[in-house]
């Protein structure tokens, strides 16, 4: 059995608390920062095994001395790839197969566009812990326990056809007509442990942080 290699990658912007994505910090293999991303990574106590990005949203630059100059990778703010994406291929080139980005929010739109464009991707993150929410990949089946009433959305991903299934939601997915612009908003947990289905294409689902406290 292949064991996944996990990668952490903090990104600049609005992002959760330490204790609202606690559940998803266990353990990293790799840990990078992209820029100003390095704040949230130290503030959560972990020190990155990689800085990466142009640094232009970093602040005191003074602050990257402390770590390896070989660990630390700074790129022209006028370039081909944004910060997370180079976070991205570095963790890809380490042999990461598990990647969760933390942070990403508020801020300029076409910013959270580029994050959420890059799920549609090929090769894609696995999930993003945003400022309140968790975001999941799904291409094949992601089962999470879950409050009764935690509200669920569901959105295509990547390349149709799509068609999805589920279990443990108020309003089941099978037999829904999946295309580009189409969502399940605030479905709602029944029963837990609650999954989704994706049968054919990829999928994202989105459920509240909060809702991990209240079963931890």
């Amino acid at each position: 059995m292949t064991t996944k290699k996990r990668a952490l990658i903090f990104i600049g912007g609005a992002g959760p608390t330490f204790d609202l994505c606690k559940p998803f910090l266990d353990k990293p293999d790799l840990v990078i920062a992209a820029d100003s991303g390095l704040l949230r990574c130290e503030a959560f106590g972990f020190s990155p095994d990689w800085i990466v990005g142009d640094m232009d949203s970093l602040g005191d630059l003074s602050r990257l001395s402390s770590y390896p100059k070989d660990r630390v990778l700074q790129y022209p703010v006028d370039k081909d790839y944004t910060d997370t994406e180079l976070a991205l291929n570095l963790a890809w080139d380490q042999g990461c197969t598990d990647i969760t980005l933390i942070g990403g929010g508020g801020g300029r739109t076409d910013h959270l566009l580029a994050i959420t464009a890059l799920f549609d991707r090929p090769r894609a993150p696995n999930r993003w812990c945003t400022e309140t929410e968790l975001v999941s990949l799904v291409d094949h089946e992601l089962t999470l326990s879950l409050p009764t009433d935690t509200l669920v959305s569901v959105f295509p991903a990547g390349s149709g056809p799509w068609d999805a299934d589920s279990r443990g939601l108020q309003w089941p997915l099978r037999g829904l007509s999946w295309f580009r612009g189409f969502f399940g908003l605030s479905n709602r947990v029944t029963t837990s442990p609650c999954s989704v289905y994706a049968c054919a294409g990829r999928f994202l689902v989105m459920v509240p942080l909060e809702a991990f406290l209240e079963i931890s």
